[in-house]
């Protein structure tokens, strides 16, 4: 089991590279949509939706983490 703390160093790890990833796309493709912003508001808008990701990903971690596998049928539920 994966302890809390290991949870959010691996979503914010996974986030990072995406917060790249996002930056460089919007770079490239606002243009073609005729949006254009600086580099600065690239990074700013980025930057929010990155504080969303590492939230969402922890959340979905932590809350896939508690499922477990039912001893009496084999079935996936909440622990008790």
């Amino acid at each position: 089991m994966q302890t809390r703390l290991s949870s959010l160093r691996e979503s914010i790890d996974n986030i990072l590279i995406g917060y790249v990833v996002a930056v460089i796309s919007q770079i490239l493709i606002f243009p073609m949509f005729g949006v254009h912003v600086t580099v600065t508001d690239n990074l700013t808008i980025a930057g929010y939706f990155t504080v969303i990701s590492i939230a969402r990903s922890y959340a979905i971690r932590r809350w896939k983490n508690k499922k477990t596998v039912c001893p009496n049928c084999g079935f996936c539920k909440d622990k008790v």
